[in-house]
């Protein structure tokens, strides 16, 4: 059961990423914008970081086979409306459908190790997941170059219909059990799902009644999780100051890490004239370097401690995102190789601040902090590729860089945006300092007592 679970977390990840690959033919093939195009990769991560975190509170009153069931039938109902789409609209309504059925993987991920295993194998069964997490994020860019090097990138869609061949197993091996009894916080997963549906079409359109509407939404949802019996999120758990302040560098991680696999495509299309395919195969060793060293990241975590970790991945990032600021449109080979600190980095900083996280946590708090943690990440992704998308439109034509003199033109936005995320590193490095420090010293002080 755990190895159909890993082969279906490959399939989801690709499912996730591999169509930033070909988002400038999908923009070429329906004369869109930048930000309009965006959404092809935007809807998908929101409704996957809302629904991951929904099916697991549904698996608290629901069989867990039925969720899986309706989530990989929605998975692949998506799949063949994408793989027909003649408009974008039709382009949006599959990957839409397919995050409403592919996001009850991640959860399904979650809970199988918590239920099926005993604690002392636990770690084993959530290793194989996690090698199934790195695997999909490595061969997602292979896949898509290879599929945009020989047929429509339509055919993108084909690929998560594989997962039904894991339906029967599921349903064979996976308990009719249902969990215990409970009632899921529907009013507050709408009003965090519209929060952030407003916030990233604010971005996107640059309206500021939008963006006034998401904070009305915002206030709504903190008002009533402080008042529901069962809300879809804790508010207690932000009384952990400590964790606050981990989300804060969570979010900010993912959402700049989110440049890699998401601007990077879009540079190497426009600046250097690439075809989907090549530019798949120029993010392939990244991918691979990231998959195969993240154990590493993980025994360097236990061996040296996870502010070591942090700190080692924060270079590598910062490395990265200064040298892409630099070689903006040069030789491809060059952006391949600079691409591998960052992916490694991004890796590094993910296991890192998981770590930290979780320790920050008391044990019955520990499942529904990792899962906003989660939640955060994705929604990071999101807002961030928006950001991204609107200032490429807007920066598209301009004269050349304030920051990197030797470049100008379109070279310039993207050198700009590099340059702006290296220094956020910085300020990464300064915030998770302090609150290492306060942690230790909180620890001494409890030690004495």
């Amino acid at each position: 059961m755990i190895r159909l679970l890993a082969v279906t977390l490959v399939i989801s990840v690709m499912s996730a990423t591999m169509f930033n690959i070909v988002l400038p033919e999908i923009r070429s093939d329906f004369q869109l914008s930048f930000a309009q195009v965006s959404w092809v990769s935007v809807s998908y991560m929101l409704i996957y970081a809302i629904g991951s975190v929904t099916y697991g509170k549904l698996a608290d009153t629901y069989r867990l086979k039925s969720l899986l069931t309706f989530g990989l039938a929605a998975f692949a109902v998506g799949s063949m409306i994408g793989l027909a789409a003649q408009a974008f609209w039709m382009v949006l309504l599959g990957r839409i459908l397919q995050a409403v059925g592919a996001s009850v993987i991640p959860a399904t991920g979650m809970i199988i190790p918590i239920r099926y295993f005993p604690p002392e194998s636990r770690g084993r069964a959530l290793g194989i997941s996690a090698t199934g997490l790195a695997l999909g994020g490595a061969l997602a860019p292979i896949v898509a170059a290879f599929v945009a090097s020989f047929v429509h990138w339509r055919w993108l869609f084909c690929i998560p219909l594989l997962t039904l061949i894991t339906l029967p197993f599921y349903r064979k091996y996976l308990d009719d059990e249902p969990g215990r009894k409970g009632k899921l916080d529907w009013i507050g997963a709408g009003f965090l799902a519209g929060t952030v549906a407003l916030v990233l079409l604010a971005v996107t359109n640059g309206g500021w009644m939008l963006a006034l509407a998401g904070a009305i939404l915002l206030a709504l949802f903190l008002l009533h999780i402080h008042r529901s019996t069962e809300p879809f999120v804790q508010p207690r758990l932000f009384a952990n100051k400590s964790y606050s302040l981990m989300l804060v560098l969570a979010f900010l991680a993912s959402g700049i890490g989110y440049a890699l696999p998401f601007l990077s495509p879009q540079m190497l299309s426009q600046l250097n004239q690439l075809a989907p395919g090549v530019v798949g195969f120029v993010m392939v060793p990244a991918a691979i370097s990231a998959a195969i060293l993240g154990r590493t990241g993980g025994k360097l975590a236990d061996s040296k401690g996870n502010p070591f970790l942090f700190y080692t991945a924060t270079a590598l990032l910062f490395i990265c995102f200064v040298l892409l600021s630099f070689f903006a449109g040069f030789s491809p080979v060059l952006i391949a190789v600079i691409l591998i600190f960052g992916n490694v980095g991004q890796t590094f900083i993910l296991i890192a601040l998981s770590n930290t996280t979780s320790k920050l946590l008391p044990k019955d708090q520990v499942g529904v902090g990792m899962g906003m943690m989660s939640l955060l990440n994705f929604i990071a992704g999101a807002v961030f590729a928006s950001v991204y998308s609107k200032i490429v439109d807007l920066g598209s034509g301009s004269a050349g860089s304030v920051i990197v003199a030797p470049l100008s033109g379109e070279a310039s936005v993207y050198s700009s945006i590099y340059f702006v995320l290296a220094c956020l590193y910085i300020a990464m490095v300064s915030i998770y300092f302090t609150l290492m420090r306060k942690t230790s010293q909180a620890g001494k002080l409890h030690a004495d007592a």
